[in-house]
């Protein structure tokens, strides 16, 4: 079976191809912003133009734009192709590269950090949460400390910390638990949203 991968909750954007459990090719790019202009081009330039019966696609937390733009081509390729369209949460994957237990620490929203801890299984310990930097330091950390704020958190705890520096990429979607996949395909925004509808 393929399995086309698409991960853009973050600055990178990120698109594998696999044949079952072998990756075939992925494209990987840290482009800040430009996710909907880079995306397409990028699955094209995969092999048989990145053609798969399923595709997998990042659900966030992370950039609601970015969350947004893998969703909308995930879709569209799934009705196009017939293929099964499932996703995936973003700290997860992170959590998966990792490969052991961890806590990830992800760029949030407002300066606030998305903080979320995994078992060596790779499955979530608790649910994904906001935090400031300060109530971040405050909670009990897993001694492995990974995602693109681990260096900043991991400075703050002090102490003895592994840490691994990273963004999540497409290419190790295959080590994701199949348990945190899903046919839901709402954004997971891990935070509340900042415009309130006004009290009648």
């Amino acid at each position: 079976m393929r399995i086309l991968a698409i991960e853009t909750a973050t600055e990178a954007c990120s698109v594998a191809l696999f044949d079952g459990p072998v990756l075939v090719e992925a494209r990987h790019e840290v482009l800040g912003r430009g996710h909907a202009e880079r995306l397409v081009p990028m699955i094209a330039e995969l092999p048989d133009k990145g053609r798969a019966t399923e595709i997998r696609v990042s659900l966030g937390p992370g950039s609601f734009t970015g969350v947004r733009i893998g969703l909308a081509v995930a879709r569209a390729l799934g009705i196009a192709w017939n293929a099964n369209v499932l996703g995936y949460p973003t700290l997860a994957l992170v959590a998966a590269q990792a490969g052991e237990a961890s806590t990830v620490c992800m760029n949030g929203g407002h300066g606030e950090w998305f903080i979320q801890r995994f078992s060596a299984d790779g499955l979530p310990e608790a649910e994904v949460r906001s935090l400031t930097r300060a109530a971040a330091a405050g909670e009990m950390h897993a001694r492995l400390i990974a995602g693109n704020r681990a260096e900043e958190l991991a400075a703050m705890l002090g102490g003895e910390h592994i840490v691994r520096d990273m963004l999540p990429s497409a290419a190790n979607a295959q080590r994701l638990p199949p348990a945190l996949l899903t046919v839901d395909l709402a954004p997971l925004y891990g935070r509340a949203p900042d415009a309130k509808l006004p009290e009648i």
